[in-house]
């Protein structure tokens, strides 16, 4: 194995444990806001696989780049929604009246 791809795994894991400890510690209350940044962050996403999926030297990059674009994606639509539903539960019900 080659010194790039052994550093590259290290930063890997290092950058897992980092955000788990980070996002465990975030309190309830600022869980939609974060949803809303990491939805933007999924559209960088996105962008960036469309470049590497149409500039892809071949097969493989080319079906890593639809991958990458598909599960980003998926991402940011599943964000959306749940960003969308956790608002709907702080909205106020109208109050219904006889008469």
């Amino acid at each position: 194995m080659s010194a790039v791809f052994i550093s590259g795994i290290v930063i890997f894991v290092l950058a897992a444990f980092v955000g788990l400890e980070v996002i465990s510690k975030v309190p309830p209350t600022l869980h939609t806001p974060l949803m809303s940044g990491a939805n933007a962050i999924s559209g960088i996403t996105i962008v960036g696989a469309l470049a590497a999926s149409g500039l892809g030297e071949g097969t493989a990059a080319t079906i890593l780049g639809f991958l990458a674009v598909t599960t980003a994606t998926i991402n940011v639509v599943g964000g959306f929604l749940v960003t969308d539903r956790m608002l709907e539960m702080f909205k106020k019900k109208p109050v219904k009246r006889d008469g």
